[in-house]
């Protein structure tokens, strides 16, 4: 009698687990995501060890002398109208801009009024008559990117390259435009075909701060 009621039992105990396991409340997809998870998680983990320290935030400081500015750099951020001069992580002058009249999207090509966006630096400072810091447009993502196009020829191209490693304003005579900088009116009139309107005492003191290669960040 034992002996036959074990037997059963063990069945009986079988067919349990298993409906159990087949009944488990998972997503169609549990096992896999599961795997990708542990995956992701040792990845985090790894990840966690070797990542280096996170930066510090931002801080402002606009007391900083001009003759303690070392190593700025410019960002200019188009929708905000705003052009920020940073140091070492602090933001030291924050300065109102005007742009053209046709101030949203990347510049393409001569005459469009659009200020290029991307990575650029002071390729040029005009001291005299109109006071101005040239930009490197076009650079050599823009050049690339018109090269492929066939907007501008290989020679061309090579000019642009060839004027960026010298840090010397590329030749404007281009269907891509140039000869965008950074300058001032007495007042900012929303005519700024392609180029960065600052104050004129604004803009003073920045020709103060900017040389050539000073890096220039233009965001949308």
């Amino acid at each position: 009698m034992r002996g036959d009621f074990l037997p059963g039992r063990l069945i009986f105990l079988c067919v349990i687990v298993t409906v159990i396991s087949g009944c488990s409340v998972q997503r169609p997809d549990a096992a896999f995501d599961s795997s990708r998870s542990n995956g992701k998680k040792q990845s985090e983990a790894s990840a966690h060890r070797t990542a280096a320290p996170a930066k510090e935030p931002v801080r402002v400081d606009y007391l900083t002398l001009v003759s303690e500015l070392s190593s700025p750099e410019i960002y200019i951020y188009k929708e905000k109208r705003r052009l920020y001069v940073v140091q070492s992580n602090v933001v030291v002058r924050d300065y109102p801009i005007t742009l053209g009249l046709h101030p949203v999207g990347d510049k393409l090509k001569a005459g469009d009024g659009r200020t290029p966006e991307g990575d650029f630096f002071i390729c040029g400072k005009a001291p005299s008559g109109p006071k101005a810091l040239v930009i490197d447009y076009p650079d050599k993502a823009h050049a690339q990117q018109a090269l492929l196009s066939g907007v501008i020829s290989p020679m061309r191209f090579k000019k642009i390259l060839l004027a960026g490693e010298l840090k010397t304003p590329p030749s404007p005579d281009t269907s891509l435009g140039g000869q965008v900088s950074i300058y001032a009116l007495d007042k900012p009139d929303n005519e700024a075909k392609g180029g960065i309107e600052l104050y004129r005492s604004d803009l003073q003191e920045l020709f103060k701060i900017a040389s050539v290669g000073t890096p220039v960040h233009i965001r949308p």
